[in-house]
């Protein structure tokens, strides 16, 4: 009898190229949605980013904190957005060296056409998994991240 082996040197392995898949096939469908509306994955990160500031500036650094995925140029990424007049920059009243960066009305009026079809993927992408494993999913997730 010949035992059949995995492919992968340890079920450590498997898992975690099984999930770098799943997140390349998740972001492929999110940069398809977001692209039809003229914007990154990156870009709509920043702006609910600035969305869920309430109308309050945020400095680049700020905002580079609160990223998904490290952006290790948040100005220029700022700049873009401004070009698009998603978003407005300022420098600060009390330090003069610091941009602070606010999301326009029309920043607000992109993510307000965008919240209904992002949340629409979502469900397509992972409600099949149900209530129940999708807690548990985000359990193991969190305890995983926390090393």
């Amino acid at each position: 009898v010949i035992k059949q082996t995995r492919p992968f040197g340890s079920l450590e392995q498997e898992v975690s190229l099984t999930l770098t898949r799943l997140v390349n096939d998740l972001n492929a469908e999110q940069a398809e949605l977001l692209r039809a509306h003229g914007i990154t994955w990156t870009q709509y990160n920043a702006l609910r980013i600035l969305r869920g500031a309430q109308g309050e500036p945020l400095s680049c650094g700020e905002v580079g904190e609160r990223m998904i995925s490290r952006e290790s140029d948040v100005t220029r990424l700022l700049d873009r957005l401004e070009k698009q007049g998603l978003v407005l920059r300022a420098r600060g009243e009390r330090d003069r060296r610091v941009v602070k960066t606010r999301i326009t009305d029309k920043g607000l009026e992109l993510l307000e056409q965008l919240d209904q079809p992002v949340a629409q993927m979502h469900t397509r992408q992972l409600g099949h998994l149900g209530k129940a494993k999708l807690r548990s999913l985000l359990s193991l997730l969190e305890e995983a991240s926390e090393k």
